[in-house]
């Protein structure tokens, strides 16, 4: 726990340290640079009021905008949102969105740990918490987080055997958001969520599968109808044991019998004799 707390501090530090560095870095313009700045100010008071027209700019409420000057990021970093004014010939200036984007990852072919081949694809949802490193620091924070994510899900799913990926698609997905995060940190990337979509398996694999799960129901079955056997021949001995002790209890059974066949509007009935009348016929 230590270890992780003092790593998650100097992670921050440096992070403070990157954006100050880059805060700071418009303060060094030198002496034809300030000449340049000067005389684009003078140049803005001669032309007035039509220059303001071309000074003041607005980003709005979900954007911040990195402005250069000669080159260099000025003072104070992203401006926004609202009014913020620009010098014509010397500033220019990137807006940055700020919102959270998603993106699918393309399907993905992986061969898993337990060399099984499956097309997985997923979605990020990541947004820019930092416009100046977002523009300072790479080209295009969008294509190089979706490469990232790409690379990220084939190297994380060749760890994981196929039960693995099936089941714990979470722990797989939080892995998956912990590496892009700390992976996208320098560019000004936060990384808010990562989710599996779909995992598909191979024709032959799918069918092995429902051969197996099928065998295993079946077997199941088999196992409860024997288990079903066995309570019901237990409950006729006991039934049997109870009649042997009163022989009226098998004339009541026999009417019963009738009863329940009567009930299904059969047009044969069946009456059985009892054995004790027939005996006396067979002595005369």
């Amino acid at each position: 726990m230590m270890d992780c707390e003092k790593e998650c501090e100097l992670t921050s530090t440096k992070r403070r340290e990157r954006q100050a560095g880059m805060e700071t870095v418009g303060s060094d313009i030198g002496l034809c640079g300030g000449l340049l700045i000067l005389f684009s100010i003078l140049l803005t008071l001669i032309t007035l009021p039509v220059s303001i027209w071309m000074c003041i700019k607005i980003v709005k409420e979900y954007e911040r905008a990195i402005i250069f000057r000669l080159g260099r990021i000025v003072r104070g970093g992203a401006k926004g949102p609202g009014l913020f004014f620009v010098l014509p010939c010397t500033d220019s200036f990137i807006n940055v969105d700020m919102r959270t984007i998603t993106f699918d990852i393309p399907p993905q072919e992986v061969l898993t740990k337990d060399s099984v081949t499956v097309s997985v694809d997923g979605v990020v949802y990541y947004r820019v918490q930092n416009a100046t490193l977002a523009v300072a620091n790479i080209t295009n924070a969008d294509a190089a987080t979706r490469l990232l994510a790409q690379t990220t899900l084939r190297n994380v799913l060749g760890t994981k055997n196929l039960a693995e990926i099936l089941s714990d698609r979470e722990e797989i997905a939080h892995s998956m958001q912990s590496t892009l995060d700390g992976a996208t940190d320098d560019w000004g990337i936060k990384v808010e969520r990562v989710e599996i979509k779909d995992v598909k398996l191979p024709q032959q694999l799918q069918r092995a599968m429902a051969a197996e799960a099928e065998a295993t129901r079946e077997a199941r079955a088999k196992v409860i109808a024997a288990e079903g056997e066995m309570n019901a021949s237990r409950a006729l001995k006991e039934a049997s044991m109870v009649i042997s002790e009163s022989p009226c209890a098998l004339q009541l059974r026999y009417l019963q019998t009738l009863n329940t066949i009567a009930a299904e509007k059969n047009s044969t009935i069946i009456f059985p004799l009892p054995i004790d009348m027939m005996q006396g016929f067979m002595k005369r």
